[in-house]
């Protein structure tokens, strides 16, 4: 499949998929409903990270990052109400479930999401125009230079052992996600995928208990 369409096609996968997460979240059913809102926004966010400055791109990341900073405390909040009661600290959950609950229909009903969702319509015909006026010529051999040069940075920050173990977090994620997006382009060999998973479940559980 030709670069720009599978480009359009994984947008749209992960649009069907930020949806189904808000369907849930909505409904109150499942309690991995946010969190899987936000891993969809991020890897939206790490197929776009290559594609910045292309038409349309750079208004649909920020309309991404909005609902991923909007949400953040809410998962928090998330969080330490799954602590607390794996601890037995049951009396501190329930003001914190009512909070949570309210939180729930702010992201619904919040400009943010709306934002998201509205960019998320109107980008693929954007996309399709800067292929035609030929700005897309050399996406190729660009995506493949960022997707090294993000790995490098990644190499950087691990050899580092003062970084911060939060910018490795997102670093992981974003290669991850960009590898997941443009196999064909990143320079992530298998077994470095797997440990990039597994790098992110351990620091993912560091971040929540860190927060």
């Amino acid at each position: 499949m030709p670069i720009v369409d599978a480009i359009i096609a994984h947008v749209l996968e992960l649009e069907i998929s930020l949806y189904h997460a808000c369907a849930r979240l909505e409904a109150g059913t499942d309690p991995e409903a946010l969190h899987d809102l936000r891993i969809n926004v991020r890897r939206l966010r790490s197929l776009l990270k290559p594609l910045r400055g292309k038409d349309g791109v750079n208004d649909l990341d920020d309309a991404a990052a909005a609902v991923g900073q909007l949400t953040t405390p809410v998962r928090d909040l998330e969080v330490l109400i799954s602590e607390l009661r794996n601890r037995g600290l049951s009396e501190l959950v329930g003001a914190r479930e009512a909070t949570l609950s309210s939180r729930y229909s702010e992201i619904m009903h919040s400009p943010e999401l709306q934002q998201l969702f509205t960019c998320l319509d109107a980008w693929p015909a954007g996309f399709r125009e800067a292929e035609r006026d030929g700005e897309l010529r050399q996406l190729d051999k660009q995506l493949s230079k960022l997707l090294l040069r993000q790995m490098l940075g990644l190499q950087c920050a691990l050899a580092d052992r003062q970084h911060d173990p939060h910018r490795i977090r997102l670093l992981v994620k974003r290669n991850r996600y960009a590898a997941d997006a443009y196999p064909q382009h990143s320079p992530i060999s298998a077994e470095a995928y797997i440990a990039l998973k597994d790098m992110q479940s351990s620091l993912g559980a560091w971040h929540d208990r860190y927060q």
